[in-house]
């Protein structure tokens, strides 16, 4: 039997490899998922879902750069009730760990929406703390320690599925909002979301965006999304997750060195498409057959040992 160096457990989650589809880039349809896990991901995260259906800011939502993208979507979805329904359907025929983004305006409305979540028959979900251009949520809970706190108990109450938290790197200190996290009873730290950002038309001297600002995603925020793993690795004791920027194996490696035990995939799919986690699974997997390890948990942290 072929040895797997690449399998991990995130929180008691199975993965046959440390690649996740990010949050906020695909739909919400049995069909996207399924592609995306004949590409080759360990796992998926799911779009953000509220409680009520969101359509969503008016276009221009997305934007291109030299470096990446910035969006203002305004989390657009189909309310709880009807994604619920996608949940069930996809884990029908998925058969590897579905996290759902969740979403709210209230501690309450978090465990309300992961409740169903869960109940649907999701395997985690991921608080979204972190979205940087939607008022009274995201960002807005984020970057207050007490106000997360409360959120995640609300929801650690309501679930008992693995509870995964997205942070904004849109703040003080992340180190401090992470271990407050981990407090409340955080299971999981996904680092980072978007970094907040606007574009100007210069030749109608207008923001872009319809919302004038949004969250820059893709390589040029990697170094970012890298400093802060490293920052939390040292102050928490729960699994981490890289986001930001990854678009090869190489930048996959950098993260798990940093002290990732996973990491998920966003912005690149657009330009390389679903099969990119095959590519970076397979050169995490030549990487750690070069260098003699026989499993990803023995490279994850190293660069705080060396």
């Amino acid at each position: 039997m072929k040895e797997n160096r690449l399998g991990i457990n995130l929180a008691g989650l199975k993965l046959q490899n440390p690649t996740m589809l990010a949050s906020g880039i695909l739909g919400y349809t049995t069909e996207t998922f399924k592609n995306i896990a004949d590409g080759g991901a360990g796992a998926i995260v799911t779009k953000s879902v509220g409680l009520k259906p969101r359509s969503g800011y008016a276009n221009p939502t997305v934007t291109q750069t030299n470096c990446g993208l910035i969006n203002a979507m305004g989390l657009p979805n189909p309310g709880i009730e009807e994604f619920a329904k996608e949940i069930s359907e996809t884990k029908n025929v998925l058969h590897i760990p579905l996290i759902v983004s969740i979403y709210g305006f209230t501690a309450e409305e978090y465990a309300t929406v992961a409740k169903k979540a869960a109940t649907a028959g999701a395997d985690a979900v991921e608080l979204n703390v972190s979205c940087p251009h939607v008022k009274e949520t995201g960002s807005e809970i984020g970057q207050k320690a007490e106000i997360l706190k409360e959120v995640i108990k609300k929801v650690k109450a309501a679930v008992p599925k693995p509870v995964f938290v997205k942070l904004s790197p849109n703040v003080t200190s992340i180190m401090e909002i992470a271990e407050a996290s981990v407090d409340a009873g955080a299971d999981v730290i996904t680092a980072i979301n978007t970094v907040k950002a606007m574009a100007i038309d210069v030749e109608t001297a207008k923001p872009i965006l319809s919302n004038k600002v949004g969250g820059l995603s893709g390589p040029a925020i990697k170094p970012i999304a890298l400093r802060c793993v490293y920052e939390i690795y040292q102050h928490v004791n729960v699994p981490i997750i890289g986001c930001g920027g990854i678009t090869n194996w190489h930048d996959a490696v950098e993260f798990l060195l940093a002290g990732a035990s996973a990491i998920q995939i966003g912005t690149a799919i657009a330009t390389k498409g679903s099969n990119i986690f095959k590519a970076i699974t397979r050169g995490i997997d030549a990487y750690l057959k070069r260098k003699g390890f026989r499993s990803v948990d023995e490279i994850v942290g190293l660069s705080h040992k060396s």
